[in-house]
């Protein structure tokens, strides 16, 4: 079974993460952008919709233990590799021809919420899962993309707040602070996604521009100020 799968709904194309906790290694954000890709290529969806096969948890963000055996051993090369990756996932999400949204159906940590602000639309299971940035406890700053997608989807001071405290939300908070779009019972999240989606029957190239232009800065600071972050190897993981 593949670790990521797709399906086409009408004008909506749903992509399903099959990966357990959903971590983010070099498989899985290659498979995600092969997705990606072929979705873009292969169909003629209007609309993206991403969630997890997980009853608990969307995404806890990068697979630490994957990455930390890699800088235990002093193999910078492949963990300044991973990083360019990730930053191609986000790159193509916050530039993708269409109209995107996290359908959030659980826990949504570190990275996994990171990814999160990178669609334009988020939607939040309500009676289960937070969302969360620990980097502060876990020792990991954030890139300066990481801080740009964040500034998109999160008000300055509660970005502030949540880096700073490694405090948890709930879908309801989330919503109350313009986060997500809507708080959802899990018997109607992906029913109130999917009639969302349905309704953003966008032409995929005046969205492309939009978001071109609307994101330009985000790509900007991603492929300018990261490596310099990147290649230092100052991966202080605890």
């Amino acid at each position: 079974m593949s670790a990521i799968e797709y399906g086409i709904h009408e004008t909506v194309a749903t992509i399903t993460m099959k990966s357990g906790e959903n971590r983010f290694n070099p498989d899985f954000l290659k498979a995600f952008l092969k997705i990606l890709d072929r979705i873009e290529r292969k169909t003629d969806a209007k609309t993206l919709v991403v969630t997890s096969e997980h009853e608990k948890i969307f995404s806890n963000g990068i697979d630490l233990e994957w990455l930390v055996p890699v800088l235990q051993q002093g193999d910078i090369k492949t963990a300044k590799a991973f990083f360019y990756l990730l930053n191609d996932l986000f790159k193509r999400i916050v530039t993708y021809p269409m109209n995107t949204i996290a359908a959030i159906n659980g826990h949504a940590f570190a990275g996994g919420a990171i990814f999160c602000c990178a669609f334009d639309f988020r939607f939040m299971r309500s009676d289960r899962g937070f969302f969360c940035f620990p980097e502060v406890d876990l020792g990991i700053p954030f890139l300066p993309g990481m801080n740009a997608l964040l500034k998109k989807a999160i008000p300055r001071y509660k970005m502030e707040e949540m880096q700073y405290t490694g405090s948890r939300l709930t879908a309801y908070e989330c919503q109350e602070h313009h986060i997500i779009t809507k708080a959802c019972q899990l018997n109607t999240l992906m029913h109130d996604v999917m009639d969302f989606a349905k309704s953003l029957n966008k032409e995929r190239s005046i969205m492309q521009e939009l978001k071109g232009r609307l994101n330009k800065e985000i790509v900007q600071i991603i492929e300018t100020e990261d490596p310099p972050y990147i290649e230092s190897g100052n991966f202080n993981i605890k």
